[in-house]
């Protein structure tokens, strides 16, 4: 049996995305098997993907951070002429499930009209692990951990875990100190107001994108 690059990594999303149970249970970010983040990608990463070339990295790096996948979609379009389908399945912002567009969940390559209807249909998520359940009636496995690297379920500030919140794409263990120190956290002008003394307020505004406040 011949196995192509494609059918290797299908089954290497499959074997990560099932291992281990306890650690996943606890994931509110999809795990990122094959797929990488613009905006904490390394120069390297970029420069290695379909249609980037040596420009369009700089200026994506200068750009960063894309605080939505519209807003990254729209930065490329000025820039590529090339059907944008092949580098999304590379390179993509994750998206909010519970207000993610229906252009933004289109974006997803192979998605579709019938899965965009799906991702609707039970919103608002609560979890990640009620949206694994809820897509689980769709699609097998292998597309499910596939889908899963482009979705996150923002986490609640003062309740997450610590693998909750090292979910959070590019966020170390400085960052997971400072997250639980300053809780419970009343508003998220407070969460603002306290990360901005450690990183800059593009930062603050990438790392917002994955919490709220219950």
């Amino acid at each position: 049996m011949k196995f192509t690059r494609y059918s290797v990594a299908a089954v290497l999303v499959v074997l990560a995305w099932m291992s281990p149970v306890a650690e996943r249970a606890h994931t509110q970010v999809g795990k990122a098997l094959t797929i990488i983040d613009p905006n904490i990608a390394g120069e390297k990463e970029l420069a290695a993907l379909p249609h980037m070339n040596a420009a369009l990295v700089q200026s994506l790096m200068k750009r960063r951070p894309f605080l939505s996948m519209t807003d990254f979609n729209a930065f490329l379009s000025q820039s590529l002429k090339a059907p944008l389908a092949e580098l999304y399945g590379r390179l993509f912002v994750p998206i909010n499930l519970n207000t993610a567009t229906r252009e933004e969940i289109l974006m997803i390559p192979n998605a579709g009209n019938r899965m965009v209807k799906e991702f609707l249909e039970y919103r608002p998520y609560k979890s990640l692990a009620q949206w694994h359940r809820e897509i689980d009636k769709y699609v097998d496995d292998a597309e499910l951990a596939r889908l899963e690297q482009y979705v996150f379920v923002p986490i609640d500030l003062n309740t997450a875990s610590d693998a909750d919140i090292l979910t959070i794409p590019g966020l170390g263990k400085r960052m997971l100190h400072e997250f639980k120190e300053y809780r419970p956290y009343k508003n998220i002008e407070q969460f603002r107001r306290e990360m901005g003394k450690y990183v800059s307020k593009e930062e603050v505004a990438r790392l917002e994108r994955y919490v709220r406040i219950d």
